[in-house]
């Protein structure tokens, strides 16, 4: 099988990363395998069909293209000491049933629901493992009639808006409908890596196809070694934005320890989303969320350029490019090689080609541009037809009968012909509007190694991070262009040589090999100081979905602002949505379900905007409570001395006087200085002053706690707080309505049966930490007294921070923003799609949810398949059996 010789790599010559140089590492524990999590398998799958039974069969080739990470996969595999799983998606399955075509020019199955049964995927996994020379590859599958659907969004969505294409305005059902199916994906292949992860593993995760993996990862794994490479561009902050999930596809990045990018341009876009779009503290080099820190780097990625330059000059190429040589003896060859969309700038190779003839008619009858281009994505049709145009318009007005000035090859050349015409060119150009990492550029560095051709690039290519010694062009300046190619040709002999020299020394000391050790280390290393801090993953909403599916005694307790609301600058403008509206009016609907708002505002707001619901309020964080159906508030600071109010009135007044923009809010129990209109800089600075003086005097005689928030301080008595009434909310019988003269209520006061068995709360502010802390002191006794746990192996509490998480809380999951939240209750009242977030759900290898009645149809779908390829087979069979019978009588 001499096809699959491609599936392999070189080893360093190097020293490399070994799991044993941190056997003796106390902070760092790993397992010795790293679970290399890519796009799809280095494997086709095709359909073949045998002319001589005329039966149909499934085998699998190898997939052209991806070279430098797959050389990194086979590196890992073959070379190291790690032991190295690949999990990746199978890809499409294609057609090879025309025997006239090789199978990579097949296209994908259409018209097939792709029924495989156990046994069908059971031999293409083994076909698999044996053309990979591994048994650790584990395929992921989702076989359906429509195979592009998983490809969709991250093509025709993520990747138009990481190479600065806008999209066109839509009613937006499809992309809706396209991020559902990214959601799957990611869900899927999160499902396939819970069945292999051993704790210690290194989970290295690929490209833009998986941006929800990392979180989805943590929530199973909190202390998983997570990294991310991102090999396509990232752009910057005003088109990221663009892009109606981005709050959902940065969080998911961010669930990595580290995530590296192929420039330092893609590096700092990306820090600016962070911070620009979520909100978070970054630096150069670092993410502050989740009470951890994100690492972030630069790390372009290299080719296997000992392997390249081994096959680029076997015996059965040479042949070829003596032919090539031949063909144009007389001529300087130009090539090119891109796939045809709109970022690779093939009409801009041409244009600028077509400039360089006119401006340089002595070059006319010398030179060709050989054009060999791959087919582009769905959106990038009308590149096509622009290329035909131009192509046509070169060769009409500068060619002859015995003279073609370019030869545009529309197709996949086989690998001798690509290295064939590598070393035969006198120049490469490659010109590219917007790209990663072109490593047909460092290719042709490695195959001119005795031939020394210069190589024009592109500025905009992160190829460019790495050849700096090249010949850089803007390939919207088709002058500048033509110029650097007249240069180029004419350049002597001897610049040439010290031209290749320089850069063949740049690619020879960024291997893939080196490229793979260096991400591996620089992972390890940032795992092994940031690990012993406490990170707060993403809500994992399915599994919170199944939690509350499965509860009969609901308690929801939330906070108002940037909580349930957004934050803004007047407060008074924080009124609830009409979302909002229908969803709390849906959920209390359920007798199961009691929600109750725990908030700093004070009645009147309260009352005046949720005060008609079949809800539960608590004003002035936890100083008045309003039960269910109850028009009455009652104040649980009644017997408390409130003469501390005047003296920290007095100091209000004096920051009042002192800060322009801020102003006093004096409530019944708690008076607060609100600062979020002044000036941000002043603010903080008086706030932090005010704080002190209010601590060194009024809290050091009465019994008040000074509690700093959202650009607001406010002072409370201490006996108060939020975490007091979540106390008294939790310790009260299901249903039953509260006893303002209850305190300290134990369990032992409450029979389980009468106990919540699902209690989230959500919150963003400092305040909100006592609720979270009250749940999880609950919940704790409820472990040490041995209280019988739910299906899940839990007791249904989830304590959710909202908002940008820059800074360490004691909830156990996150959520980024109000809209968020709303997101999550309206999947609680079925209002919102369960593929709308991602979280754990398991999902059949058809991308239905397991045991859902999609699922069983596809089960009984594939059976009956299964027993007509059976029963098809028996008949084929008994004319045989007939025959040979015939000639034992005879």
């Amino acid at each position: 099988m001499k096809e699959f010789d491609q599936l392999s790599a070189y080893p360093s010559v190097s020293k490399i990363v070994s799991p044993n140089d941190y056997k003796d590492n106390s902070k760092i524990k790993l397992s010795g395998r790293v679970l290399n999590v890519m796009t799809s398998l280095p494997t086709q799958i095709y359909k073949n069909l045998d002319p001589q039974t005329n039966e149909y069969s499934w085998d699998v080739e190898p997939v052209r293209g991806n070279s430098a990470l797959y050389s990194s996969q086979f590196f890992l595999d073959q070379h190291t000491e790690w032991e190295t799983h690949l999990i990746a998606w199978t890809g499409e399955l294609v057609n090879n049933t025309n025997l006239s075509m090789p199978s990579a020019n097949q296209e994908n199955i259409q018209d097939d629901p792709l029924y495989l049964d156990e046994k069908d995927k059971s031999e293409l996994e083994e076909k698999i493992r044996a053309a990979n020379k591994s048994d650790r590859i584990h395929p992921v599958w989702l076989l359906r009639r429509d195979q592009e659907r998983w490809r969709k969004y991250a093509e025709n969505v993520l990747w138009p808006v990481f190479h600065y294409i806008q999209g066109q305005p839509s009613d937006g059902k499809a992309e809706a409908n396209a991020w559902h199916d990214y959601v799957k994906f990611n869900e899927i292949y999160c499902n396939k890596i819970k069945a292999i992860y051993q704790p210690g593993d290194i989970i290295w995760v690929h490209d833009y196809y998986l941006l929800l993996l990392p979180q989805l990862l943590r929530m199973e794994f909190p202390d998983a070694y997570i990294g991310m490479y991102v090999h396509a561009p990232f752009p910057s902050s005003e088109y990221f934005r663009c892009l109606s999930k981005r709050t959902q596809l940065l969080d998911g990045m961010l669930g990595a320890d580290k995530i590296a990018f192929q420039s330092e341009s893609f590096q700092r876009h990306f820090l600016s989303c962070c911070a620009r779009v979520l909100g978070y503290e970054v630096t150069t080099d670092k993410i502050l969320a989740y009470g951890t820190a994100i690492s972030v780097e630069t790390l372009p990625i290299g080719i296997d350029t000992k392997k390249i330059e081994h096959d680029a000059y076997e015996p059965g190429i040479e042949a070829k490019v003596n032919a090539l040589r031949e063909i144009y003896a007389d001529k300087k060859i130009i090539v090119g090689r891109d796939r045809l969309d709109k970022v690779r700038g093939v009409v801009q190779k041409l244009q600028a080609f077509e400039m360089f003839l006119q401006m340089y008619p002595e070059w006319r009858d010398k030179v060709v541009l050989i054009q060999v281009s791959s087919p582009g994505y769905s959106h990038s049709a009308n590149v096509e037809k622009k290329v035909t145009e131009l192509v046509n318009h070169i060769n009409s007005q500068f060619g002859n009968l015995n003279y073609t000035p370019v030869l545009h090859y529309q197709m996949r050349i086989e690998k001798d012909e690509y290295f064939a015409l590598l070393r035969v060119a006198d120049l490469a150009l490659v010109t590219s509007v917007r790209d990663g990492m072109s490593t047909t550029s460092l290719e042709f560095v490695v195959c001119q190694k005795n031939n020394n051709s210069p190589l024009i690039l592109s500025e905009f290519t992160g190829t460019a991070s790495v050849l700096r010694e090249s010949i850089l062009v803007n390939p919207w300046d088709s002058v500048g262009i033509a110029k650097t190619i007249n240069d180029s040709l004419s350049m002597s002999e001897d610049a040439k040589r010290d031209l290749e020299e320089r850069l063949y020394k740049q690619v020879a000391s960024n291997t893939i090999q080196s490229w793979t050790s260096t991400f591996l280390d620089h992972l390890i290393k940032h795992v092994a100081k940031t690990h012993a801090s406490h990170y707060t993953p993403a809500l994992n909403r399915p599994l919170l979905l199944k939690n509350y599916l499965n509860s009969q005694r609901r308690l929801f307790l939330f906070d108002y602002d940037g909580t349930l609301t957004p934050i803004v600058k007047d407060p008074a403008a924080a009124i609830p949505s009409s979302r909002l509206h229908k969803i709390l009016d849906a959920l209390s609907a359920d007798p199961k379900n009691q929600i109750w708002v725990i908030s700093g505002r004070d009645q009147a707001f309260l009352d005046k905007w949720l005060g008609s619901k079949n809800i539960g309020l608590s004003a002035e964080h936890g100083c008045f409570m309003k039960d269910y159906g109850s028009k009455d508030w009652v104040n649980l600071a009644a017997s408390c001395d409130m003469s501390w109010q005047e003296k920290v009135e007095e100091v209000y007044k004096e920051y009042t006087d002192k800060t322009p923009g801020s102003n006093i809010e004096i409530k019944k129990v708690a008076l607060t200085w609100h600062y979020r209109r002044a000036d941000p800089v002043l603010g903080s600075y008086q706030a932090q002053k005010c704080i002190k003086q209010l601590q060194e005097t009024v809290a050091k005689v009465y019994d008040v706690e000074v509690m700093a928030g959202k650009a607001n301080i406010e002072v409370r008595p201490k006996f108060l707080n939020k975490g007091e009434i979540v106390k008294r909310l939790v310790l009260n019988p299901h249903g039953a309505k509260q006893d303002p003269h209850s305190v300290n209520k134990t369990r032992a006061d409450v029979p389980i049966d009468q106990l919540p068995d699902f209690m989230l709360c959500l919150g963003d502010d400092l305040t909100d930490e006592d609720m979270f802390r009250s749940l999880k002191d609950i919940e704790a006794e409820w472990q040490l007294n041995e209280l019988p746990k739910n299906e899940f192996g839990s007791y249904g509490v989830y304590p959710v921070a909202v908002g940008p998480a820059s800074k360490q809380t004691i909830a156990t999951s996150h959520l980024n923003e109000p809209s968020q939240v709303l997101e999550t209750l309206g999947l609680l009242a079925g209002h919102v799609s369960l593929f709308e977030s991602a979280g754990t759900v398991d999902l059949d290898d058809r991308g239905h949810v397991a045991n859902s009645a999609s699922s069983e149809r596809s089960k009984t779908a594939i059976k009956e398949a299964s027993l007509r390829r059976k029963a098809s087979l028996s008949l084929k069979s008994k004319p045989t059996e007939k025959a040979d019978k015939l000639k034992e009588k005879i």
